[in-house]
C-alpha cells in the first residue's frame, strides 16, 4: 500500500504535459531576457560615465585657461607700464626711482586684487608653517624665536602658502 502511494507522489511531481514543460522554458527564455536587458543597462551606464569623465576633464582644462587668461590680465598693465620705464631716457635718478615705486605699488595692489597676501616682517614670531628660515642670530633685543631680518616676504592665498618667507631668526 505505501509503494502505490510514494508512485501516486512520485508521479504528481514529474512534469506530466507540454505546457508544464513550456512554462519551463519560457521562464529560461525570461530569465536569459532579463539578463540581456541588465548587460545592456550596465554598459549604457558605463558609456555614460566614461562620457561624463571626459566632459568633465574638459570643463576642467577650459577652466585653467580661463583662469590663467583672467590672471594675465591684470598684470599686462604693470607689464606696459615697466617696458615705459625701460624705454625711458632721463638722465634723473629720482624721477626714474619713483617711477620704478610706482611700478612696484601697482603690482602689490594686484596682488591684493587677486587675493593674494604678503607676510614676513622683521619682530614676527617664527612660524616654521610660513618661513624658512636660512639664518640664526644671537640678539638680546629681539624676543624668543622671532624674525630678526626677511630676505624674501611670502605670499599665501587664503589659507594657503603660495611662497614661504625666507627669514634670519633670533635666538
Amino acid at each position: 500500500m505505501e509503494d502505490i502511494e510514494k508512485k501516486e507522489v512520485l508521479e504528481e511531481q514529474e512534469p506530466e504535459t507540454e505546457l508544464e514543460e513550456s512554462v519551463e522554458e519560457s521562464a529560461e527564455e525570461m530569465l536569459e531576457r532579463q539578463l540581456t536587458e541588465a548587460n545592456d543597462r550596465l554598459l549604457r551606464l558605463a558609456a555614460e560615465y566614461d562620457n561624463f569623465r571626459k566632459r568633465s576633464q574638459k570643463e576642467k582644462e577650459e577652466l585653467f585657461a580661463s583662469s590663467k587668461i583672467s590672471v594675465i590680465t591684470e598684470f599686462l598693465p604693470v607689464i606696459d607700464n615697466l617696458d615705459r620705464a625701460l624705454d625711458n631716457n632721463t638722465d634723473n635718478v629720482e624721477e626714474y626711482k619713483k617711477g620704478v615705486g610706482m611700478i612696484g605699488s601697482q603690482f602689490y595692489e594686484t596682488l591684493k586684487k587677486l587675493g593674494a597676501a604678503e607676510f614676513g616682517e622683521p619682530g614676527d614670531a617664527f612660524d616654521p608653517n610660513l618661513h624658512n628660515a636660512v639664518m640664526h642670530i644671537q640678539d638680546d633685543s629681539l624676543g624668543e624665536s622671532a624674525v630678526a631680518a626677511v630676505f624674501s616676504k611670502g605670499y599665501k592665498l587664503g589659507g594657503r602658502v603660495i611662497r614661504h618667507a625666507v627669514v634670519q631668526v633670533a635666538n
